[in-house]
């Protein structure tokens, strides 16, 4: 999964909660997000794409300190 954006990402199906670990450091965690959704992110060959144009606009996020 190399992306110039993204270093790492966690799905926590639970509390429907995707981590996105970014290439600076930063760490946000997007809310309800759906399994179906991750599954989509998953697979995508530009996964910084699908996240600006699919996962933020239509997801509350939060920086994880």
């Amino acid at each position: 999964m190399p992306s110039s954006v993204i270093n790492k990402y966690l799905y926590f199906p639970e509390t429907e909660i995707l981590r996105i670990i970014y290439q600076s450091g930063a760490v946000y965690d997007y809310l309800q997000v759906p399994a179906e959704i991750f599954e989509r992110f998953k697979t995508v060959q530009s996964k910084g794409r699908f996240l600006n144009y699919v996962i933020k606009p239509k997801f509350k996020y939060k920086k994880v300190e």
